[in-house]
């Protein structure tokens, strides 16, 4: 597939901004607090995949708005219809759910969720889903899929969080539903850090990424994930191999030169 532009991307169901390489999405139903509904679950998919072949974008932001993240699946126009699905409708769904975490992990671009308010049920999920979590010292996660008669193991959660804060924590979180409040999530690493202006620093953060050397960035992610399932000799030799080709890179070469001349290496991505 070749590159795509996407600063021009007009969504339907969550606001885009690009600026300097740096996508910004948020959620745009801050009246509710943010929920996902059918249509933005597509959406946010389809835009994760495309992702992988943009030309115009290095990092991406998953912010808050209105001072909240994410109220997970809307109660209403996700939960209320699944009720009434037989078991072909309904595992559509939950494959759909599903997609939407896979696209982020293989968008091969840096994930950062600036987390503020309620960050609970997929939005949860979505924020384990990034690369990085900055929280703001409002920000509760939850998973609340046991609050509806659910298990907690939607979307990747059994997978993905003990690898985040470890199997036991997990397992708390997962059985009982409760809040994981911020100061907890940053003692856990379930946050990477709090902040009282937690976009800003997201911004910060992404703009400093983006200054570095892009393509190895992906080549980082892609290992990050696909060594989930590696032995370490299996691990050493995907690294060695992956590292090998970033050393063809002109931005390592770049970065000698600036040594030696006792300069600040400029990446270009290449």
């Amino acid at each position: 597939m070749n590159p795509i532009e996407m600063a021009g991307l007009t969504p339907r169901h969550f606001h885009w901004q690009v600026t300097d390489r740096i996508a910004v999405i948020r959620l745009n139903r801050p009246e509710r607090k943010n929920p996902l509904t059918f249509d933005s679950y597509a959406e946010l998919g389809r835009t994760f995949r495309d992702l992988a072949h943009a030309d115009d974008v290095d990092v991406v932001v998953l912010a808050s708005n209105g001072g909240n993240f994410c109220s997970g699946g809307d109660v209403h126009e996700i939960i209320g219809p699944l009720v009434g699905m037989k078991m072909p409708e309904l595992l559509a769904f939950t494959r759909m759910t599903g997609e939407l975490v896979k696209a982020m992990i293989h968008c091969n671009r840096p994930v950062i969720a600036a987390v503020e308010g309620i960050c609970v049920g997929a939005g949860a999920i979505m924020a384990m889903a990034a690369d990085l979590r900055l929280a703001a010292p409002s920000a509760k996660a939850a998973f609340l899929f046991t609050r509806v008669g659910l298990a907690g193991c939607d979307m990747g959660a059994c997978a993905m969080l003990p690898r985040i804060v470890g199997q036991g924590r997990a397992a708390e979180l997962l059985y009982t539903g409760r809040v994981l409040r911020a100061d907890e999530g940053e003692r856990w690493g379930f946050w990477n850090s709090l902040h009282e202006d937690v976009e800003a620093a997201a911004m910060d953060l992404a703009r400093a990424i983006a200054a570095g050397p892009v393509w190895a960035h992906g080549i980082t992610k892609t290992q990050l994930n696909q060594e989930w399932n590696m032995g370490l000799d299996q691990a050493i030799e995907a690294e060695a191999q992956a590292q090998a080709i970033c050393m063809q890179t002109r931005d390592f070469e770049r970065a000698y030169r600036a040594f030696v001349a006792g300069e600040q290496p400029v990446f270009e991505g290449n």
